[in-house]
């Protein structure tokens, strides 16, 4: 039987950011489904740019942007960002170097290998159970243990603390090389082309473009592959200037998509990441805020082991609940409401986003709502419902 201090289930952004900021004294263990880290990409990466500086993330990680275009079926909203500027980030790349920053610690990393199971010992502890490709089942004992397994949820459920989340943004995405593509420029479309879902193009910073879809499960039967494929027959990318060639990667991931649990640590298992919802219910993004939770968890977890007081732990969690549960409440009722969305309340949502500043736009894309800009929304909300306008 192995041995650590803290066992790690999922060795993505919050996963990692968790050990890398765990004390150097302190053993861990990572599992990670995936044969190598940050392979295959799941996500399109997304996020911004003076998060990942107040990161410290190397700018050889990111693509910037600076240039902002909505489109529906009949409307267009262009933005050139001056202050709070989008990035894209290179999943891999990224999570690689997420890793090294715990490669001189009292860190194991076990790739390819499955969580299978979990169970709370008289001792406060875990016996867990993974299994591997060359030595087959194993058992870790744990004293903590951190559900960093994104949507899946593993330990959550292995516990009987919750189940996997009922309600998921699932998304297809394909990645080329478009000569002449402007690499400063991200697109987000919405329409009939992809009326039960979303769009994007992204550009990369190895010189690739991403172009994705995106649905709601079970909001709708559509599968994202299908609706990818009528896009590229549909003419609609033309008027972006988008051309997608007959050789190209495929990306495909899952994220949660449910209303905000402030419940995040259960005695000694605690839930971050995706496992605990963390991506953006309105842009779906969340790498930025899984670093963040991560790093935030793995110090306070690290007091809560050389003091023993487990009030560090409780401390984090109000802490989290306090910065995201009411903008993603909010977000997530919005997210809700779009759900039932035809062409032409699209073509006026986007004729609405086109007469936002740049600062309540990028706020939007952040799921970020002042009162403000929730008084506004209401008004817009009342027009729409009395007066379809």
């Amino acid at each position: 039987m192995r041995n650590c201090d803290v066992l790690i289930v999922g060795g993505g952004p919050a996963g990692l950011s968790v050990a890398s900021a765990l004390s150097d004294d302190i053993n861990s263990i990572i599992v990670h489904q995936d044969a190598e880290i940050g392979r295959p990409v799941r996500t399109s990466g997304g996020s911004f740019l003076s998060d990942m500086r107040r990161l410290s993330i190397p700018e050889k990680y990111y693509q910037l942007v600076d240039r902002i275009e909505f489109y529906s079926d009949n409307s267009e909203a262009v933005f050139d960002i001056e202050t709070d500027k989008m990035v894209v980030l290179d999943i891999t790349g990224l999570y690689r170097y997420l890793a090294s920053l715990s490669d001189h610690k009292s860190r194991e990393l076990i790739l390819a290998a499955k969580f299978l199971t979990t169970s709370r010992q008289s001792d406060g502890g875990y016996i867990s159970t993974i299994r591997t490709r060359n030595n087959g089942e194993e058992t870790i004992h744990s004293k903590y243990i951190i559900d960093a397994s994104g949507w899946q949820c593993a330990v959550l459920d292995a516990l009987g603390h919750g189940v996997k989340p009922n309600r998921m943004g699932v998304g297809t995405e394909y990645e080329f090389v478009q000569e002449n593509y402007p690499m400063n420029r991200a697109i987000l479309f919405v329409g009939s082309p992809v009326l039960s879902g979303y769009g994007w193009v992204f550009p990369t910073n190895y010189n690739k473009i991403r172009l994705g879809v995106g649905v709601i499960k079970p909001d709708t039967d559509d599968n994202p592959r299908d609706l990818i494929t009528a896009l590229l027959a549909s003419g609609f990318l033309d008027k972006m200037g988008v051309k997608v060639p007959a050789d190209f990667e495929v990306n495909s991931g899952i994220i949660p998509s449910v209303s905000f649990d402030e419940k995040a640590v259960f005695d000694n298992m605690i839930r971050v990441g995706d496992a605990a919802n963390c991506a953006t219910p309105i842009a779906g993004e969340g790498i930025r805020i899984a670093i963040e939770q991560g790093r935030l968890l793995g110090a306070a977890l690290s007091k809560t082991i050389h003091e023993n007081a487990p009030q560090y732990l409780r401390d984090f969690e109000k802490a989290y609940a306090a910065k995201y549960a009411r903008d993603y409440k909010i977000g997530f009722w919005a997210n809700q409401r779009i759900a039932d969305y035809e062409p032409a309340d699209w073509d006026k949502s986007v004729r609405r986003i086109r007469k936002l500043t740049e600062s309540q736009m990028i706020q939007l894309l952040r799921s970020q709502f002042n009162l403000r800009n929730l008084l506004r929304t209401a008004v817009l909300h009342l027009k729409r419902k009395f007066f379809g306008r």
